[in-house]
């Protein structure tokens, strides 16, 4: 299971790099190689400070700063193909709505 909703950001690093913009360092982030589910809270929170601390249009991530409007951005697709998880939860709410529908 996800340790935290900012795994899934590791998935859209183009919407990070948008983001942040000029100093965003991706390579601080954690590998594609492994499902983003598996990578623990505090490697996430270490990652996104590393990767952010030289932007010059924004400070350091923040959660409370960032997260909600960067989880508005990205592409769930990515997610979902990066987060076993993810797709799991978005499937289970694609499946409640159409049973929502016929009742």
């Amino acid at each position: 299971m996800v340790q935290c909703m900012e795994s899934w950001f590791v998935a859209d690093r183009a919407c990070l790099k948008a983001f942040f913009g000029q100093g965003f360092k991706e390579n601080q982030l954690p590998s594609l190689e492994t499902t983003t589910d598996s990578i623990d809270k505090s490697t996430i929170y270490e990652a996104l400070a590393n990767a952010t601390r030289s932007c010059k249009t924004k400070a350091s991530y923040g959660k409370g700063e960032h997260s909600f409007r960067i989880l508005m951005q990205i592409d769930p697709s990515k997610v979902t193909a990066a987060s076993p998880w993810a797709k799991r939860f978005i499937d289970s709410l694609k499946t409640k709505m159409e049973n929502a529908g016929t009742g």
